[in-house]
């Protein structure tokens, strides 16, 4: 009888197994999502991606979180907008500009991954995070309900362009922003 095999330490294996979804929903789109294509593309047995994730849901979930950093990163990062006296509109413009004149994949990927939730329920509550994790780093320049409008109207104009395939109008989404944000100080 063979001596049971040691189980080998790997900390890093579960964010091998969240990388390996990005990049397989990245090449092939979420309809080539599986827990045998995730555990090929990290390189890890096949109980290994079943072990972390029951199912594809919670993968979804776990790879859905970790995209939605990259756009809400940019929000955070961009010191203008922190900046009460700087022109909100111009600065949110320019971090649309910066954000799709990036890497289109990871910008595509973040969308797939966030139009997902239309259909599977499991990924609602993240896209939710990211629209409140978003209005509220906004919310400090101007009211909530206003700071809800200009995510709304970011997305919208995000995906036009995705969709589109029609450059990005650093200048059109200027002056929608600014038809939505109240002149005058926030209100609280």
């Amino acid at each position: 009888m063979a001596a049971p095999r040691a189980r080998r330490y790997d900390p890093e294996r579960r964010q091998r197994i969240i990388d390996a979804a990005i990049r397989v929903v990245g090449r092939g789109g979420i309809a080539g999502l599986s827990h045998r294509s995730v555990a090929a593309e990290a390189d890890v047995p096949l109980g290994s991606t079943t072990y972390h994730f029951a199912t594809l849901d919670e993968l979804l979930v776990a790879a859905l979180r970790q995209a939605n950093e990259g756009f809400a990163e940019a929000v955070a990062a961009h010191a203008g907008l922190r900046d009460p006296g700087s022109d909100l509109a111009a600065e949110l413009a320019a971090v649309m500009g910066e954000w799709l004149g990036g890497e289109r994949t990871g910008v595509e990927l973040e969308y797939e991954l966030y139009l997902a939730a239309l259909r599977r329920p499991a990924l609602r509550p993240v896209a939710a995070e990211w629209c409140q994790g978003v209005t509220g780093l906004l919310s400090h320049r101007t009211d909530p309900v206003t700071a809800r409008a200009l995510v709304a109207l970011m997305d919208g104009i995000c995906l036009q362009v995705l969709l589109t395939d029609t450059p990005y109008d650093e200048g059109y989404a200027r002056e929608m922003l600014r038809r939505i944000i109240p002149a005058g100080p926030p209100v609280s």
